[in-house]
């Protein structure tokens, strides 16, 4: 039998040891990795995409199934008119591609809802960024561009952005817009 007595301050001591590191985190569960950035996309690969999203709903999926990383991209078309997959199947009203992109993650817009005559987004946007009326999409085309674009289930978004005060469908990309 072990006759050793410990001290009230080593148990104390050697039990407050013990009992934090239970609290201390394991910096290697909670450390993350940087993740490795692959190269950018080859811009012609990146203009090709953005082109074939007008029209071309085949050659989209080709596409996309042999770099997923075509999805977000987007296209620079000179002095900063960027153009995504999505916006631009969105300027030319094309739901098919759109559902399709979306169904893959691409990003939703103000835009997009106006496409798809999603009134209560509009609204919703609009009442906390009333800015957004006259916003420019790619080449300039605006909300009430892409309602027009969305055919009859768009025309409540088509009034309301009209008794909100806008007419315009097609900014001068390159020119300032005074709300």
């Amino acid at each position: 039998m072990n006759t050793e007595s410990i001290s009230r301050k080593h148990f104390l001591k050697a039990g407050l040891v013990t009992t934090s590191t239970m609290f201390l985190p394991n910096v290697q569960l909670f450390a993350q990795e940087k993740p490795t950035i692959p190269p950018p996309l080859k811009p012609e690969i990146v203009k090709e995409f953005v082109g074939v999203c007008h029209s071309n709903l085949a050659r989209v999926k080709e596409m996309l199934e042999n770099d997923y990383l075509l999805l977000h991209c987007s296209w620079d078309l000179g002095g900063g008119d960027f153009e995504s997959g999505i916006e631009a199947a969105g300027h030319v009203g094309n739901k098919q591609i759109a559902d399709y992109l979306l169904s893959k993650g691409a990003r939703y817009s103000i835009f997009l809802a106006a496409l798809y005559g999603q009134l209560g987004v509009v609204k919703t946007i609009l009442s906390v960024q009333p800015q957004l009326l006259n916003a420019k999409g790619p080449h300039g085309l605006t909300l009430l561009h892409h309602g027009n674009k969305g055919g009859d289930n768009s025309k409540p978004v088509v009034e309301y952005l009209k008794s909100l005060g806008a007419t315009i469908t097609k900014y001068n990309f390159y020119d300032a817009v005074e709300n």
